[in-house]
């Protein structure tokens, strides 16, 4: 069967709307590229971590590849908390138990690509 040629996209940051994650309070997603533009294998999110806001622990079905690009925050790790700030890079493999913690006064964003598909999102009991 022949697959559909992709096509390039530009998107333009003004064109990106972001919403609020139901799971916490003051963080909020917008979707740079993904399936709807296209995008055959990943999507690229961009999040925005408010002063004072916290991600549950949760897990998730897909691995993440992050890179900060402002702000300083604390992400969780299983057991470990680690401070990251603009330039850091992380990777969260499938079913990792990881959460968030803005405790600065200035946002916090990042990057996030994830592969295209169902990934499930496990809270966990604190």
């Amino acid at each position: 069967m022949a697959q559909r040629p992709v096509e390039p996209v530009v998107r333009r940051g003004e064109s990106v709307e972001y919403e609020s994650v139901d799971a916490a309070d003051g963080l909020a997603k917008g979707v740079l590229v993904g399936p709807e533009d296209g995008a055959p294998n990943f999507a690229i999110r961009r999040f925005a971590l408010a002063p004072g806001a916290e991600v549950p622990r949760h897990t998730n079905e897909v691995e993440h590849e992050q890179y900060v690009l402002s702000g300083e925050y604390v992400v969780g790790i299983e057991d470990e908390e680690h401070r990251v700030e603009a330039g850091d890079a992380l990777l969260i493999p499938a079913g990792t138990v990881h959460w968030y913690r803005n405790d600065s006064d200035e946002e916090g964003a990042f990057l996030c690509a994830v592969p295209n598909g169902d990934d499930e999102i496990q809270l966990l009991e604190e």
